[in-house]
């Protein structure tokens, strides 16, 4: 079981699904692809549909508080304009629409934040909140009255400690999952009975990193945190966890990107492709299942049709 006795009711669904499916599948933004936008509720229920056991959502805000699910700084490529969602009205912002999916008769707005991860409460998804750790405790304190601290995954780097101590102060412990560079990171956070660190992402620009040794993969197991690293590739073009990434995965194959991944024993893995890495993991999975007695049997001679 991962994470703090003290948080086991926190950590209930977290530890139920990583039992359940080994490595666990995290999608980014959900699946945003075709006629549907990422980082809405048609994103998550596409990403669990496709294979994956935790859904990652970005979250911003309007200029006078209110949440939304998405990544701001895309603006011009996804809604045609220029101006930050940051710096308008909510009102604004629940008029901008998709520019890239829309179709005759229908927008595709930028969905509020509280109203879509309520539509999945009691579902068993996990959500997984990014880019919000600087909107806590305001964050903090509208997602509480949703009543999912089981559902919803709070992530921050490890080293944002004033985030860290707003999340240290607030009396719902949600489960953390800090970002961590080096071992100190991950040594920064866990076991701080105020944090519920119940996993950690570890990044890493090369594969010359502790975090490609499975003794330190281990090491963290012992300390009660599972490991996640992203296989995402970014349009910036730094490798998220040394150079295995999506597009290797499509350009050469499934085990050449995430087959070193498993093998170092990683606990979650987070891809723009869930489908693809759910094929891989089951493909894993037949390859090492454990022949059955009656698979090991001789067939008699009936069975075969002989004579």
């Amino acid at each position: 079981m991962f994470g703090q006795a003290q948080f086991a009711a926190e950590n209930r669904l977290v530890n139920e699904v990583l039992a359940r499916v080994g490595t666990m599948i995290v999608s980014h933004r959900g699946v945003g692809y075709a006629s549907l936008a990422e980082n809405s509720a048609l994103a998550v229920r596409a990403a669990v549909l496709s294979g994956s056991d935790m859904v990652e959502l970005d979250v911003t805000s309007s200029r006078d508080g209110e949440f939304f699910g998405f990544h701001d700084g895309y603006e011009l490529e996804l809604l045609g304009f220029e101006k930050n969602l940051q710096t308008l009205t909510a009102g604004e912002v629940d008029k901008a629409s998709h520019v890239w999916i829309d179709r005759p008769g229908r927008q595709a707005r930028v969905e509020r934040l509280l109203p879509l991860l309520e539509s999945f409460r009691g579902s068993g998804v996990l959500l997984q909140l990014d880019r919000s750790w600087w909107r806590w405790p305001q964050l903090l304190r509208a997602a509480a009255t949703l009543k999912m601290s089981d559902q919803l995954v709070m992530k921050c780097p490890a080293w944002e400690e004033a985030a860290l101590e707003r999340l240290r102060e607030f009396p719902t412990k949600y489960p953390l999952i800090p970002i961590c560079s080096s071992p100190d990171d991950v040594y920064r956070t866990v076991g701080d009975p105020q944090l519920n660190t119940v996993g950690v992402e570890l990044i890493t620009t090369t594969e010359r990193s502790p975090w490609f040794c499975d003794s330190v993969i281990e090491e963290f197991h012992d300390l009660g945190v599972f490991s996640l690293v992203s296989t995402v590739t970014l349009t910036t073009g730094v490798p998220l966890f040394g150079g295995l990434d999506d597009e290797l995965a499509v350009a050469d194959s499934p085990d050449t990107a995430w087959g070193p991944i498993f093998e170092l024993g990683i606990d979650a893995i987070q891809t723009d492709w869930p489908w693809l890495l759910r094929d891989y993991r089951e493909l894993r999975r037949a390859m090492t299942k454990p022949l059955l007695d009656e698979d090991l049997a001789t067939p008699d001679a009936g069975a075969t049709g002989r004579s």
